[in-house]
């Protein structure tokens, strides 16, 4: 198993790929403040699970793949959707539940929707989405293309049989698939216990056939260059090899807006001492420490962020809301 930091030594500057992750995790920041807002205000309604901390994971990884590679992933989507170019109006108005939302004002929070963007869906089950991450990886092999496929879970996934079961037939049909496993450390369930669960499972990856990387979560370039590693793995010519990564990151907030900010699982001073390694914060400094950002500069940008959010809140309020008839547009004949 190997761990994975940033390397930047010896490579040319990234500015540009580096501002660009910059402005996408601040937006999926503000973007999900303000879900959170609207969620107190009634706006939002059913479920809602923020991705604050997690940031540099769905930036850093979407940020190594190509557009025509697929993904899908958990509940915890929101961040991953924004990542992948969605529009925030669209995901805005799904939240608020209406018509002009990215899956019609019909699937919400933890429905996310994008075939043309090759975003395969947010999905409610534990782990219920990680086999169909290999039906993807498997058409892409069948069709002869050499894109892949990113499946995103959380820790308290490794538990499911499915997962296993996936890990092995990606394995023995040498599927496209990045298994992504963003552990934050608190799964549905008891915390200690699913990271070793999950370590015991990277650990043992090899019994598998399969790549594994433990990733720091909180540093978005240690992201991207294990996802690089990764994609090339699953595109290399003749049948290429899935990988497992254990992205070891941090949320913020509770597990859904039901729970308490910290939850009864953990404290105060434990989220402060984490708020240390915000992803935000680690690449802000550095491109100011390398002169690369100002102030005045990260100041703009986070103004030119939170302009957009507030225009995906003023589109979703004036949205319609879906009519009747949308109940059964998709039901299926006798």
């Amino acid at each position: 198993m190997a761990t994975a930091t940033a390397q930047t030594t010896g490579k040319p500057p990234q500015r540009e790929l580096e501002r660009r992750m910059l402005r996408q995790m601040l937006l999926i920041r503000r973007f999900e403040e303000k879900a959170a807002e609207a969620y107190a205000l009634g706006k939002i309604g059913g479920f809602c699970h923020l991705y604050i901390g997690q940031e540099a994971v769905a930036v850093g990884s979407l940020a190594a793949l190509r557009d025509d590679d697929y993904v899908i992933s958990s509940y915890r989507e929101h961040g991953q959707a924004l990542a992948r170019g969605m529009p925030a109006t669209a995901i805005m108005a799904e939240l608020f539940g209406k018509a002009t939302g990215c899956s019609k004002g019909k699937g919400g929070s933890m429905h996310l929707f994008d075939a043309a963007k090759r975003f395969m869906g947010g999905h409610g089950i534990v782990g219920g989405h990680i086999p169909l991450a290999a039906g993807l990886g498997f058409a892409i092999r069948y069709r002869g293309e050499d894109g892949l496929c990113i499946c995103y879970f959380g820790e308290a996934a490794v538990n499911i049989g499915a997962f296993h079961e996936t890990l092995n037939m990606a394995s023995v049909y040498k599927l496209p698939v990045i298994f992504c496993c963003e552990n934050n450390r608190y799964g549905m369930g008891t915390a200690f216990e699913r990271v070793a669960a999950v370590t015991d499972v990277v650990e043992h990856a090899c019994s598998y056939d399969m790549a594994a990387e433990l990733v720091n979560g909180m540093d978005v370039l240690a992201v991207y260059e294990a996802t690089r590693r990764a994609a090339d793995r699953a595109r290399k010519t003749g049948g290429g090899h899935p990988t497992l990564l254990e992205v070891r990151t941090y949320r913020f907030m509770g597990h859904s807006m039901s729970d308490p900010l910290h939850g009864v699982y953990r404290t105060k001073e434990e989220v402060e001492e984490q708020r240390k390694r915000d992803p935000i914060a680690q690449l802000a400094g550095k491109l100011k420490d390398e002169g690369a950002l100002s102030d005045a500069g990260l100041d703009a940008l986070d103004a030119e962020v939170r302009a957009e959010v507030e225009e995906a809140v003023r589109f979703a309020d004036q949205s319609p809301d879906p009519e009747p008839a949308e109940l059964t547009a998709h039901v299926l004949a006798d």
